[in-house]
C-alpha cells in the first residue's frame, strides 16, 4: 500500500503499522516511490521497455 490520505483515512495507527510490517521493506510506499517508477518508465532509461507490468509494491508477492 501507498501512504496517501485515501489509504490512511479511517485506519488506526496500529493497523497502519501492522500493514507496513507485512512487506519486505517494512514500510508503506510513498507517492514519491510511485513517481520514481513512473519517471523511470517515461524517461530515456525506460525507452526499451514495452508491454510489461512493473509492480511498485515494496516486494509484496
Amino acid at each position: 500500500p501507498v501512504a496517501t490520505d485515501l489509504f490512511l483515512n479511517g485506519k488506526s495507527d496500529e493497523l497502519v503499522a501492522r500493514m507496513a510490517k507485512m512487506n519486505p521493506l517494512e514500510r508503506l510506499g510513498t507517492p514519491d516511490d510511485i513517481a520514481a517508477a513512473v519517471a523511470f518508465l517515461a524517461g530515456p532509461d525506460g525507452g526499451w521497455i514495452n508491454g510489461q507490468t512493473l509492480r511498485a509494491n515494496g516486494g509484496v508477492i
